[in-house]
């Protein structure tokens, strides 16, 4: 039933693995700047464990996606945190925890969770299964995730919510096989609110035109710091936009994506959790390197390695399976789409 040959299974296999990679990868340079890790590891090329809290909220993402046959809304989000309290709780930084307490205590409906956590990439860092089940459909994309996305930011943290938006749309574009990285960056930017999300739009605009005028990854590190760097590291208006700029000027490749992020610091683990599922849906699991697909697999079955070293109990799901299921997800909604086509079809014949 499922084909792992096909170019749909091997994107979305690339973009589960590009994540997972990705974050771990950067998850010992995270609160480091790009200096220090030139001191302490000289270039970072490899990746240990099993990823930290950006890869747990995937698959809570992913939980929620698939018991809810696509259809995912905030309220099953929330559902799936409750239900996966005991495997990753530890693991949850501030907003999320934040937002835990609401919907367990029952204080507010999830769809008002998000309003007054912190700002951070919570959201938009293990956002990428939505533009995997939106495939080629970046808009659809971009609106589904603004409700799912609600349930962690909201009100003077929409922003962050907005940057969810963003790496969804790219992603799902990113899964089109006719999309080169020009189109991918694009749709990040076009499906948000055009006032409300402001502040989004401004700084993806700044850290492309950085990006575009020193077409460079080390003299665009350098001139991020000097411009784009904000009081928290884990701030979305700071993440999104460096995402999108190293995804640019590594051509979409997922190798130097990803090493692109460990090696540029701050929120490093994030930056890379998010380039490697982007860059992972572009290329598809064909992009990487042999021995880190095999390292990854090897973990199928076992207990996570958490690669911040905090405990879980967690066992690793094998991440094909899982590729299968969202498999399922998008060929369901590909009917969807055929049933609508032939009714607008019909609508359209002249009597």
């Amino acid at each position: 039933m499922y084909n792992r040959d096909s170019l749909l299974y091997k994107k979305i296999y690339g973009c589960l693995l590009g994540g997972l990679i990705g974050d771990a990868m950067g998850a010992p340079t995270e609160d480091l700047t790009y200096q220090e890790i030139e001191e302490r590891y000289g270039y970072v090329e490899e990746f240990e464990g099993s990823g930290t809290d950006d890869s747990a909220i995937k698959l809570v993402l992913c939980d929620a996606i698939i018991e809810s046959k696509g259809y995912v809304t905030a309220d099953e989000f929330a559902e799936a945190f409750l239900r996966n309290k005991e495997a990753y709780y530890d693991m949850f930084f501030i907003p999320v925890k934040n937002m835990f307490h609401k919907i367990e205590s029952k204080l507010e409906l999830p769809v008002y969770a998000g309003l007054g956590n912190m700002h951070s990439s919570s959201s938009a860092m293990s956002i990428s299964p939505m533009g995997i089940i939106n495939a080629c459909n970046p808009r659809q994309a971009a609106l589904e995730t603004y409700d799912v996305a609600g349930l962690i930011h909201a009100g003077v943290s929409t922003f962050c919510r907005d940057g969810a938006s963003a790496m969804a749309a790219a992603v799902a574009e990113a899964m089109d096989p006719q999309a080169d990285v020009e189109s991918v960056v694009e749709a990040a930017s076009a499906y948000l609110h055009r006032t409300s999300s402001w502040e989004m739009l401004e700084n993806i605009e700044k850290g492309m035109r950085l990006a575009r005028e020193t077409g460079d990854y080390k003299k665009f590190r350098e001139e991020f710091y000097k411009h784009m760097l904000r009081d928290i590291v884990s701030d979305s208006r700071e993440t999104i936009p460096c995402v999108l700029a190293l995804f640019y000027l590594a051509e979409g490749d997922p190798v130097k994506s990803i090493q692109y992020a460990a090696n540029l610091g701050r929120d490093a683990d994030t930056i890379g959790a998010m380039v490697g599922a982007l860059a992972g849906a572009y290329a598809g699991i064909d992009g990487f390197r042999p021995a880190w697909i095999d390292k990854v697999e090897a973990t199928y079955g076992q207990k996570q390695k958490n690669s911040k070293a905090v405990k879980t109990e967690a066992v690793m799901p094998d991440q094909r399976r899982l590729a299968e299921q969202l498999m399922e997800i998008v060929e369901k909604r590909r009917q969807e789409a055929r049933r609508v086509c032939g009714c607008l079809d019909a609508l359209a014949e002249t009597n």
